[in-house]
């Protein structure tokens, strides 16, 4: 939970290609104090069945910006099926030719406010994502 001094952060992913939340996705957590300072991690999760992560860490006192890394591959991967007539596949891996994620890794950087709480929702789908602040 948030103080004056601290911001704190939450996430979601709802997978659009399905209309469900998207279980299993590792989300990892990081922190800087400023525009050209070092991004250090905060910890990781994974979202649960609901798709959120409930157990993020606040960021310190003195964050400015918060970045969150989505491993959304391994999750992709699970749903991939033949594509029915006239869509396209996912790209192959050239080297086992087994499919893979167009996109592997979702990352989101955003400003943080401290006193605020963060909520960034993020929208996946096999060839597309969208994010944004939500309450």
């Amino acid at each position: 939970m948030s103080t004056d001094t601290t911001a704190s952060v939450s996430t979601h992913i709802l997978d659009t290609s399905v209309g469900r939340p998207a279980p299993g996705v590792a989300v990892r957590l990081l922190a800087r104090s400023g525009r050209d300072a070092d991004w250090q991690p905060l910890g990781s999760s994974a979202t649960d069945t609901d798709g959120r992560c409930k157990d993020l860490p606040d960021p310190p006192e003195g964050t400015t910006h918060v970045r969150l890394d989505f491993a959304v591959e391994t999750y992709l991967a699970r749903l991939v099926k033949k594509p029915a007539e006239g869509q396209q596949e996912a790209p192959a891996d050239r080297g086992s030719g087994a499919p893979r994620a167009f996109f592997p890794e979702v990352t989101v950087t955003f400003a943080v406010m401290p006193g605020e709480h963060h909520h960034v929702p993020l929208l996946l789908s096999p060839f597309g994502y969208s994010v944004y602040r939500g309450s």
